[in-house]
């Protein structure tokens, strides 16, 4: 897989890996931690959820302006890894995060060293590819970074689970997904009694070992270890964190050094920037903010898998799979593992195109990959027809095990979703990195980057329609959405494959 790629690749992935661990070991359990800790409803969750999210991604053009200035990569990536190690060490100690501001403060520090780390390790592995040796094999280059980025994040939410059930247990409980939202209820004094005394007293007597427990101590009790549970899950970032700094430092010899090559390249490279007129530049720097405006709109859709779709399992799906039980985050596993599986399946059938010269362009990969997202939400809208409302499942105190939809709707649906991110995500890369000027390729990442943040921001919409419209019309309206931006994207398509020639 890595025959004829440059040596920096593997160093590069597998600092990526070890960052992306980290994240996904947090991001697997975030939305259920801060409905547990705080008593958040979904949609409150949802906007704290979006406003991290996007700030990750809108930070990375800070992050890609610092290291454009400075031509010092290396440092603001090694910056970027220390400061969300400091992120996460905030978030693993309770005492610390007592409002949902604080725990929102935490975050954005994990964000703004994710800005400085994220774009400018891609900028690094798009100059690894800028010679003619490499530059035939920048799409597989970036397919290849991209799944290892996907191993760490395949087995985070494994970690993340084991060590907050870990806890769990030890304090002499069972883990249960309804009961953080019930002793919620509890607690503030809305619960009605038939649920008080039915399903409430029933799930906390089976979670305390068919003990039936004083229930005003429970409510308290139950939350305390489950959300402390939360908080020791959050170290295993920090232990992420370093490894992967470990990784990029004994690597970092190996990776290209803009500042070096400028000091000693000087003339040279200012006379491929003079090829480069204001014109071409221009027509660059336009053809990426097209790119920019349709991912905005796949990002939107996919990385409702952290917020939506997590809640969906956990309200309205069948917790058990052949036989045994399973947490909700652990469906977040399911996309990572699919990009592990599928990269070489897909590099396969395109490198079998090229030799048959029918490769799609890139942009027409990304056009291809909005349609299969917009049938990733078909399959959703119909496994959803005559689900009740949310309001109504939170009413009832949750839905019955047999009313529950079948996990495998989730499983089709993130097989899907997977195959369109590895249209999209990676391809996208590579795309900014080829047609991005040479004295902004940081930027160009930074926006790229930024174009999902404004996805991000936006998540906070699809927990609100989660909470207030039918099920099915919910994903309707991502379907709606993906299609669009497929339309969008193939009317643009001749133009870009133009410029990026």
């Amino acid at each position: 897989m890595f025959k004829n790629h440059p040596k920096g690749l593997i160093g590069a992935a597998l600092s990526n890996m070890g960052e992306r661990f980290g994240f996904y070991t947090m991001m697997a359990i975030l939305t259920l931690f801060l409905m547990s800790k705080f008593g958040l409803s979904g949609e409150e969750a949802g906007q704290l959820y979006s406003v991290f999210y996007g700030a990750i991604y809108i930070l990375a053009l800070v992050g890609g302006m610092i290291a454009d200035k400075t031509k010092n990569y290396k440092g603001t990536i090694i910056a970027g890894l220390v400061i969300m190690s400091l992120g996460y060490a905030f978030l693993a100690v309770p005492s610390l995060i007592t409002s949902k501001w604080i725990a929102l403060s935490a975050l954005l520090i994990i964000a703004f060293g994710n800005g400085l780390f994220k774009g400018n390790l891609q900028a690094l592995v798009g100059q690894l590819y800028d010679n003619e040796t490499h530059s035939k094999l920048r799409d597989a280059g970036f397919q290849i970074f991209y799944m290892f980025i996907n191993i760490g994040g395949m087995i985070a939410p494994f970690a993340a689970v084991w060590v907050r059930n870990w806890f769990v247990q030890s304090q002499g409980y069972a883990y249960n997904s309804d009961l953080p939202g019930l002793c919620w209820q509890y607690i503030n004094g809305t619960m009605p009694a038939e649920i008080m005394n039915g399903r409430f007293t029933e799930l906390a007597t089976q979670v305390s070992g068919g003990v039936t427990p004083d229930m005003s101590t429970f409510a308290g009790s139950y939350l305390n270890a489950f959300n402390t549970g939360f908080h020791y899950a959050f170290s295993v970032a920090i232990l992420a964190m370093l490894i992967s700094l470990v990784i990029f430092i004994v690597n970092k010899k190996i990776l290209p050094d803009k500042k070096k090559e400028e000091k000693g390249m000087d003339k040279q490279i200012s006379k491929e920037e003079i090829k480069q007129d204001a014109k071409e530049i221009k027509q660059r720097i336009l053809a990426l903010f097209a790119v920019f405006g349709v991912v905005i709109f796949f990002w939107f859709s996919f990385h409702q898998n952290g917020l939506t779709l997590t809640m969906f399992a956990k309200d309205y799906t069948q917790l058990k799979v052949l036989g045994m039980d399973i947490s909700a985050e652990i469906f977040q596993s399911i996309n990572p593992f699919l990009v592990v599986f599928l990269t070489p399946i897909i590099m396969a059938i395109f490198a079998f195109l090229a030799r048959k010269g029918k490769e799609p362009s890139t942009p027409r990969k990304i056009g291809i990959g909005m349609g299969i997202a917009a049938l990733a939400f078909v399959v959703m809208m119909l496994g959803s027809i005559g689900l009740p409302y949310y309001r109504e499942v939170q009413a009832a105190g949750g839905l019955d095990f047999d009313i529950r939809v079948t996990p495998w709707l989730l499983f089709a649906t993130y097989f899907i979703l997977t195959v369109a991110e590895l249209f999209i995500s990676p391809l996208g890369l590579s795309f900014v990195s080829k047609v991005a000027p040479a004295h902004l390729q940081g930027l160009m990442q930074g926006c790229w980057l930024a174009a999902t943040a404004i996805g991000n921001f936006s998540l906070f919409l699809g927990a609100m329609m989660y909470e207030n419209i039918s099920i099915t019309i919910t994903w309707s309206v991502f379907v709606i959405v993906c299609l669009t931006s497929m339309i969008a994207m193939f009317s643009m398509v001749k133009w870009l494959e133009r410029v990026a020639k």
